[in-house]
């Protein structure tokens, strides 16, 4: 309607019929940039995405800091080395890391160690993953 030529329609009493409709959604907590913040992140959480990049995609959206920052804190809340195991995820996920063959892991640990930077995992976490033995690593699987 609004790049429509129909002169019968004005586009001024279009965009506030769709400013109401949104209000009202705002007021019924329809639309809630809390909720799709927490809702997004756990979300990001059950594929193996890291603290970081989730920061960084609620931002893209243009969810306001102080939402980002709750969601942030209630995921550490509830698991301190939340990254640490989202990392396992990425490892299992993308066959990197532990998942490889042992005589593969010394050849690819640059990459794989790459791999897990653009993901959004810091240097230590990324070590701390890469350095596990394929037994521990089965076991921690076990227990996602």
């Amino acid at each position: 309607y609004l790049k429509s030529s129909n002169p019968s329609v004005k586009k001024k009493d279009i965009t506030d019929l769709i400013d109401l409709v949104t209000e009202d959604l705002e007021k019924t907590k329809f639309i809630s940039d809390k909720f799709y913040s927490d809702s997004k992140a756990k979300n990001l959480i059950q594929r193996g995405s890291s603290i970081n990049k989730i920061r960084n995609y609620l931002i893209s959206k243009g969810i306001k800091d102080k939402y980002i920052k709750e969601t942030i804190s209630k995921i550490k809340e509830k698991n301190e080395d939340q990254d640490f195991f989202s990392a396992i995820k990425t490892c299992k996920k993308r066959r990197i890391g532990p998942n490889r063959e042992e005589d593969n892991r010394i050849l690819f640990y640059k990459k794989d160690m790459s791999i897990l930077a653009r993901s959004g995992f810091n240097y230590e976490t990324s070590k701390k993953v890469l350095d596990l033995s394929k037994k521990d690593y089965e076991k921690l699987l076990r227990l996602l």
